[in-house]
């Protein structure tokens, strides 16, 4: 998080750790926030972002990510995963276009080591990869109010699902990306002045959260991240990239492609990615083990994605599992002692014969 937007979001009440702002001093009430009829305005800090630039820019991503690069315009946003040689996601990324150049998101603490793995493959492409997570400041607007206070401030907001704008005018250069969600959600890139300005235009209007309501409505989105524990977790179909048009299966060769495409064509998808609640006092992490009675005692039933607490209690989770222990059978957190997960409907169409 950079400097100045770290002092400003303190001196706004924010608890800030680690380069992360944890609330805004009632963090239940936050949570609660994010499901109501208002507005949250939620610092994404915790999100971090890569630039690609140069005339081979698209080229070099093209053959390196599972999404088709051409179709992020500065109109468009689209969802993608950089994979290992042997088509396990080692990254799942939101990209968007301002000026010149290609911007990657994903958590900050996978930065570093995904641009080291893709500088790995640039050798003579006439592409610069850096961090550019300090470049622009980012905050998410979401909640049934959302639309009306964005146009407010903006004049117009963008109407598709992951359709983008670029303001002008009093709040000018800032990216609007329009996000999938249960309720209007849109993720806002700008400079720090302008973006401090805007912050402190919108107090009347939302409530200020810190990460975990954003992580909620993500997860209950159906909208997969891959942390550090869950790197090379899964293959990209697992986390429903390909129902969410984060695979283009026509584009031509990118790293991991074979098995990518095997998988597709030639296989049979066994494990996907479901929307679950769960109770219990152990909070889920990323990369827990699920276990199933039904599942062959040489293998795990699956894997915790993502967790959120949920204010309505326990936790609401993104989970890979088995398809048939999740939608014949039980999963359980950990071992048969562990929480039950209670499989809720994914807010978007998936078919495992697509």
């Amino acid at each position: 998080m950079m400097k100045g937007w770290s002092d400003f979001l303190e001196e706004s009440g924010g608890q800030v750790v680690d380069g992360r702002a944890e609330h805004f001093s009632h963090a239940e009430a936050e949570l609660r926030a994010a499901l109501n009829d208002g507005a949250v305005c939620s610092d994404l800090s915790y999100r971090g972002l890569i630039a690609a630039q140069g005339p081979d820019a698209d080229l070099f991503l093209q053959g390196q990510l599972t999404c088709d690069v051409q179709r992020a315009t500065l109109d468009h946003s689209i969802l993608g995963a950089f994979c290992s040689p042997k088509g396990r996601a080692l990254a799942c990324l939101r990209l968007f276009r301002r000026e010149d150049a290609v911007y990657l998101e994903l958590p900050q603490e996978l930065v570093e080591p995904t641009l080291a793995r893709l500088r790995k493959y640039v050798l003579r492409a006439k592409v610069t990869l850096e961090d550019a997570s300090h470049r622009l400041v980012r905050f998410g607007v979401a909640g049934p109010h959302a639309e009306a206070v964005l146009t407010n401030q903006f004049g117009a907001i963008p109407e598709a699902i992951n359709s983008v704008i670029h303001t002008t005018g009093e709040w000018s250069d800032i990216t609007v990306i329009r996000l999938p969600g249960i309720t209007p959600r849109f993720e806002l890139h700008g400079p720090l002045p302008v973006m401090q300005g805007l912050w402190a235009a919108l107090d009347s209007t939302v409530t200020f959260t810190g990460a975990e309501p954003w992580r909620l409505l993500d997860i209950l989105a159906g909208i997969p991240t891959i942390y550090p524990e869950t790197v090379e977790a899964f293959v990209p179909q697992m986390i429903n990239l390909d129902a969410l048009d984060g695979i283009n299966f026509r584009k031509g060769c990118y790293t991991g492609q074979e098995v990518v495409a095997r998988m597709h064509y030639l296989g049979k998808l066994k494990r996907r990615m479901y929307v679950a609640r769960m109770d219990g006092e152990n909070p889920p992490r990323p990369g827990d083990a699920l276990f199933s009675p039904q599942a062959d005692a040489s293998q795990s039933a699956g894997r915790i994605v993502d967790a959120a607490k949920h204010p309505d209690g326990g936790y609401a989770v993104l989970a890979v599992a088995l398809i048939e222990c999740a939608e014949q059978g039980v999963l359980h957190l950990g071992d048969a002692q562990g929480a039950t997960l209670k499989l809720e409907p994914l807010p978007y169409p998936f078919d495992p014969a697509d």
